[in-house]
């Protein structure tokens, strides 16, 4: 299951760095690792072996066929996941020594699947996301309360919040439980297919929203399906097959044509995006062309 894993290479005595959205570079120190991580389900091992290094301040987006594993990865960055073996470290740390609290205030969570208690309204869903940060003797507070009004703003959700979520479409609560996520307001953000069910214009709109909080300083991690948004977006790419990483680094350094072709078996031509000059994925399909 482990295959050799690429990765840009440069000088020993430089930094490792990543190029954000704004032409300006974040260093590669990572808040966030996994050291020789094996997680699975059940009986089932998915990934083995896994050392990965989220930079910090990045924009890191994983990508790779339907279950290469992908989420599980990221499920076990979140703690949802148990390891066999090795270990998820924040700041040094195995996040298994962290208090649940404690770690929700550094680390949040957008799961592929959400399910809402019944009869919750949106507002109340949404300052769920507040717990992290209430204390015993003081359960609501000012932050408390400009944090969800941001969060409903930011994900134009403000004018659903005294609706009930089960009575709303899929697109609207993908959008409500994005808003609990930025309400909880970590500097750390794992996002699960953030864009399922919702439409190109919200898919657009909520990637906007994600560059703005990453200029801003936050960390995300994200699953794409999408390789085109996935190479306009991020800053940092982590390419799996066969749950294994097989290369690490830009979008410039990753979207090529043979990568594209060796983790997704898609032959392709990779030219430069006419709008944001990231590389572009042109599909060829399955017949034979030049």
């Amino acid at each position: 299951m482990t295959r050799q894993k690429r990765t840009a290479t440069m000088p020993a005595s430089t930094p490792a760095s990543v190029t954000t959205g704004s032409g300006t570079t974040a260093s590669s120190t990572a808040r966030l690792r996994t050291d020789d991580l094996t997680i699975g389900y059940d009986k089932r091992v998915i990934s083995e072996h896994l050392s990965v290094l989220i930079p910090d301040g990045s924009f890191t987006v994983i990508v790779g066929p339907n279950a290469c594993g992908k989420s599980t990865l990221l499920r076990g960055l979140a703690r949802l996941l148990r390891p066999r073996q090795g270990q998820v470290l924040l700041d040094g740390r195995s996040i298994a020594a962290f208090g649940g609290k404690e770690l929700a205030r550094e680390v949040g969570l957008l799961p592929q699947t959400s399910l809402a208690p019944d009869g919750i309204t949106v507002f109340d869903l949404v300052a769920r996301g507040r717990y992290p940060h209430q204390k015993l003797l003081t359960q609501w507070s000012a932050d408390d309360e400009r944090a969800v009004a941001a969060a409903l703003t930011a994900t134009s959700t403000t004018e659903l919040s005294t609706r009930l979520v089960d009575e709303l479409s899929g697109g609207q609560r993908q959008r409500v439980w994005v808003a609990m996520a930025l309400a909880q307001e970590t500097p750390i953000l794992l996002l699960d297919e953030p864009t399922t069910f919702l439409d190109i214009a919200h898919q657009i709109e909520l990637l906007e929203l994600f560059r703005q909080l990453h200029s801003q300083g936050r960390t995300l991690v994200a699953v794409l399906h999408d390789l085109n948004q996935a190479a306009r977006y991020a800053t940092h790419l982590i390419a799996m097959k066969d749950g294994s990483v097989v290369a690490e680094g830009t979008p410039r350094e990753l979207v090529t044509e043979d990568l594209v072709d060796e983790v997704f078996g898609l032959r392709c031509r990779v030219i430069d995006d006419p709008v944001a000059g990231c590389p572009m994925v042109i599909p060829l399909g399955t017949a034979s062309l030049p």
